[in-house]
């Protein structure tokens, strides 16, 4: 008997079946999504040099307020331009090639900003770099989220906001580092330096593989499947995401080769996308098209924009003097931001993106009316040091940018690149960018100006009530994501499958040809 009992375990392990075993591929999505998301250092390291930089070049090129206003915030309105050169660019010749493009634009532009001479050439520069920064937020964000596997997609593309502010923290140092210089050499160093993020990026970037669906979509189904195997936690999710891919794009399922012709279907060419996403939308494309517009806007209509970029106005506002404090409590700012994304990105994908962004804006909400409290205090009382308002200013400051990179700040580029459909994706994001820009201009131009129009303590209870608006939004027009395989997310706002939209549209046209028989008996 008891020898009869021996191999029972063993015939039970033979007979469970057998699990797939998980391959460890995430170390390559990781690489892949890092290397693509340094893009962003650009973005970030511009924002953060310019608020210590912009003080010396005031100074060196004699600049009024107002040509301060339009340098700071222009770069978001070429950004606007190059995000959709940059939407075009990455449809045309593909994710990969379009971040070295940007890495070498925004190289240009650095070198002549640092090399400027005048107020003209400087803002060329500007010009140029804004191109750079368009096409590189625009593009990282959409081939990360089309790399990562559904399991650690949010985590992957909120890699994005993590470079940039990584970006963000090198510029403050890199002011706090070349401040001691003399005031007219200093601001061209702070800024020629930032070529060389770009540089290192367009190296990192040529080890990159192309987006599988990208690849599909120009109907390279060999090379996708490639990129898919490395980058899927088994083979059998590889061979799911390839199908799902291919029904986004109009492929058959049947229909299988190394390099396939892809089928012209509805939303195929660059018009029927224009037209589905903008001129004609069905209210599922509009609901998304909404619910992507709506964060982009809330997340520069809050003012993180007026506290990154005038940190150290805010901070001297407050009572702070002197350069070093002032870039000293600038640079605690930017660790602060960059400590709180770093804790944000491995909660995205186990609390959910909806959860972190309504937590985030209602935490954002209590600092700005802390922080217009603290300012406007102050500002009462200006041959007095007042203590807790002073500190109350520096808290609320914290607080804030710990509060943004928690959740408004790494959710929305991660959201955005999720809820378009594959074929409208690329214009889609660059629509979000641009909104995201546009808005970003609107903060940063006007901030010095409405600043003495209403008190600069006025300007933060503005931005606290934009921030009770966007916490509503985000309650009623915001889903949750966490998740999804990205072909599947349509449904959340009641999109049908690609393949049941077919099968609608030949039982539609079937019905035709029979009425159109029953016409001619």
């Amino acid at each position: 008997m008891a020898s009869a009992a021996l191999p029972v375990p063993e015939a039970a392990a033979a007979a469970a079946p057998v699990q797939p075993k998980k391959k460890s591929n995430f170390k390559y999505a990781c690489t892949c999504a890092l290397s693509a998301s340094m893009a962003t250092v650009v973005l970030g390291y511009d924002v953060g040099v310019m608020s210590g930089a912009s003080l010396y070049i005031k100074e060196d090129l004699r600049l009024t307020d107002v040509q301060v206003e339009i340098m700071m915030g222009i770069l978001s309105v070429y950004a606007l331009l190059g995000s959709f050169a940059g939407a075009r660019t990455s449809d045309w010749i593909g994710r990969r090639y379009t971040v070295i493009i940007a890495a070498a634009i925004f190289f240009a532009g650095s070198l002549l900003m640092g090399f400027a001479v005048n107020y003209v050439m400087f803002m060329f520069g500007r010009f140029v770099c804004g191109m750079g920064v368009g096409f590189a937020i625009m593009v990282a964000p959409v081939y990360t989220a089309e790399v990562a596997p559904a399991s650690t997609r949010g985590l992957l593309t909120s890699f994005t906001e993590v470079f940039i502010n990584v970006g963000i923290l090198l510029g403050y140092v890199s002011n706090f580092a070349f401040a001691r210089l003399p005031h007219h050499i200093n601001w061209r160093i702070m800024l020629g330096v930032g070529a060389v993020p770009s540089a290192l990026l367009a190296l990192m970037v040529l080890g990159m593989p192309e987006s599988p669906r990208w690849l599909v979509m120009k109907g390279r189904l060999a090379d996708a499947r490639v990129v898919l195997e490395k980058t899927s936690d088994t083979p059998e999710e590889a061979v799911e995401r390839l199908d799902q891919i291919k029904a986004a794009a109009g492929i058959p399922h049947d229909l299988d080769g190394d390099v396939v012709a892809v089928p012209k279907r509805k939303g195929g060419n660059e018009k029927q996308v224009w037209k589905e996403l903008i001129f004609s939308p069905t209210p599922v494309m509009r609901r998304i098209l909404l619910a992507a517009l709506g964060v982009h806007f809330f997340q520069q209509a809050t003012g993180s924009d007026s506290v990154v970029l005038y940190s150290p106005r805010v901070f001297k506002s407050a009572g702070i003097t002197g350069d070093n404090h002032l870039l000293g409590v600038t640079c605690a700012m930017g660790v602060t931001k960059t400590l709180f994304i770093l804790l944000a990105t491995f909660q995205i994908d186990r609390v959910g993106r909806r959860p972190l962004l309504l937590t985030s804006t209602a935490g954002m909400l209590v600092c700005l009316i802390g922080l217009g409290t603290g300012l406007t205090v102050v500002g009462q009382h200006p041959d007095e040091k007042i203590t807790w308002a002073i500190g109350l200013c520096i808290a609320s400051t914290l607080a804030y940018v710990s509060f943004f990179s928690m959740g408004l700040g790494p959710i929305t580029s991660v959201y955005v690149s999720e809820v378009f459909p594959l074929r409208v994706r690329a214009l889609g994001f660059a629509l979000g960018v641009a909104c995201n820009r546009v808005t970003s201009a609107a903060i940063s131009m006007t901030f010095l100006s409405l600043s003495k129009a209403i008190t600069i303590g006025g300007s933060f209870f503005l931005y606290a009530g934009l921030a009770a608006l966007g916490w509503l939004f985000f309650y009623a027009f915001v889903p949750e994501t966490r998740g999804q395989p990205l072909e599947d997310i349509g449904k959340l706002f009641g999109m049908k499958d690609a393949a049941v939209e077919d099968d609608d549209d030949t039982a539609t046209k079937d019905k035709q040809v029979k009425a159109a028989a029953v016409e001619m008996n």
